[in-house]
């Protein structure tokens, strides 16, 4: 389960909540609206539960990102789920 981001829309940081149900590997990225990887937050294995993470708004290179709409996608073991969150300046 991946919950809405809080707060969205978000300056400069935001929380990301999700629940695994399984023990698996745990992949949660931010896509710009091109589809184009902007950071990935988490790759590891986790054990069932609930868990969040805040995204600072940067990408891999440690800059900030524009204002605009962005996706995150959390795998699970192959199952993805995604949604919509938007960044301000």
């Amino acid at each position: 389960m991946l919950q809405q981001n809080y707060p969205n829309p978000f300056n400069p940081s935001t929380t990301i909540a999700y629940q695994t149900v399984e023990t698996g590997r745990v992949i949660l990225k931010i896509y710009n609206t091109s589809g184009q990887e902007v950071k990935t937050l988490i790759n590891k294995m986790q054990l069932p539960g609930n868990y969040s993470t805040e995204w600072d708004g940067t990408n891999e290179a440690g800059k900030w990102v524009s204002s605009g709409v962005y996706l995150y996608r959390l795998n699970v073991n192959g199952s993805v789920k995604t949604k919509k969150m938007l960044a301000i300046k």
